[in-house]
């Protein structure tokens, strides 16, 4: 029976649900959200912070500042009340309003940027508010998730790990680009553990991460208008860029066989979906997981919101084929990955679903 002190001690990292009935391949979803913060975020979130008070540069009376689009705020909200932090937190509108208020309950200062900067959007907007912030008040500590080595060591230590003691034999890995701090430090993991894993970053349509045009994007998480400092694309195989619709229409998919995923998850699957079809189109043999970063109860009121989706993306959103690839640019620079799939003996994970393949 676990018993814990502060709520940054629980998190369930053996959780993965076979999502092959739905898409017709031998996919896992690790999923990420089953911990007090929701998210993925709360291990980057606790290892920046435990990071800066061992170098000294948080100390106790100080504020913690940062920008995040929700998941991480969360995060550190969590984390900044159990060790007697203030946090302020940066945020722009596309932060759910269940987001907002969580943090706000947890003690957080919830600022909202609402004019994009000219050139970097809103988050460089952010950005330039929690520069400021940092010049105003001393007793401010600007973790930097974008360029925090703790944001990637945090996954290094633990998610990808615990995915190689699941699937020892596993072929490709999806993780989506935010930040980035998931996505290398996995990437960091298995080109140092078992560089023959591919390894896919899942992008939004509008994001900047991998040479592709800004343009606006409605739904947090996945993807920067600003690249991450963290990012080395040099330790990926292949990049997948998935547009919002095709988001939505995932995560109603999952919705439909009983699972309540975050905006990130089904970028995620759908980037992972689209990447199988055209890459492993048989999938005999192949062992897949993607890394499901969020639940989905933030985004009641956009992405399993009718009327939302309808204005945003149109109504025939609603109704389409989940899988079927919308257009979308292709990353510059990246080729398809050689690595081949081998045969899979997994280990015991935890796992929920059918087991038999099919499709929609």
């Amino acid at each position: 029976m676990p018993v814990i002190t502060t709520p940054q001690e629980f998190d369930v990292d053996d959780l993965f649900v076979d999502v092959r009935r739905l898409t017709g391949y031998p996919l896992y979803l690790k999923c990420e959200g089953f911990n007090f913060a929701g998210s993925v975020k709360l291990r980057a979130a606790n290892e920046m912070v435990e990071s800066a008070e061992r170098a000294g540069a948080l100390r106790p009376g100080m504020t913690i500042v940062e920008s995040s689009s929700g998941n991480l705020g969360v995060a550190l909200s969590l984390v900044a009340v159990s060790r007697g932090y203030r946090f302020v937190c940066i945020t722009d509108s596309r932060c759910t309003q269940a987001s907002r208020r969580l943090m706000q309950r947890l003690g957080a200062d919830v600022r909202v940027v609402s004019r994009p900067h000219p050139e970097r959007g809103l988050l460089g907007a952010r950005l330039d508010l929690v520069r400021r912030l940092c010049e105003e008040h001393d007793d401010y500590h600007w973790l930097n998730q974008y360029a925090n080595t703790g944001n990637w060591t945090a996954h290094y230590q633990s998610t990808a790990p615990q995915i190689a003691k699941a699937f020892p034999d596993l072929d490709v890995l999806f993780v989506g680009a935010g930040t980035t701090g998931t996505l290398m430090g996995c990437a960091r993991f298995f080109r140092e553990h078992n560089p023959a894993v591919t390894i896919v970053a899942v992008d939004a349509a509008g994001s900047v991460n991998f040479g592709g045009e800004p343009a606006p994007r409605l739904i947090p998480g996945v993807g920067t208008s600003v690249r991450p400092a963290l990012l080395d694309a040099s330790l990926l195989d292949d990049v997948v860029i998935v547009p919002e619709k095709d988001t939505v229409r995932a995560c109603r998919a999952l919705l439909r066989e009983g699972f309540l995923l975050g905006g990130s998850t089904g970028t995620v699957l759908s980037g992972a979906v689209r990447w199988l079809r055209e890459n492993r189109p048989g999938a005999g043999g192949l062992t897949a997981v993607a890394i499901a970063p969020d639940l989905g109860e933030r985004y009641l009121d956009t992405v399993y919101d009718d009327a939302w989706v309808g204005e945003a993306f149109g109504p025939e959103t609603l109704t389409e084929d989940p899988f079927a690839p919308s257009p979308a640019p292709r990353a510059p620079g990246h080729r398809p990955p050689h690595a081949q799939p081998t045969p899979h003996h997994p280990a015991d994970p935890v796992r929920v679903g059918p087991t038999s393949p099919g499709s929609l």
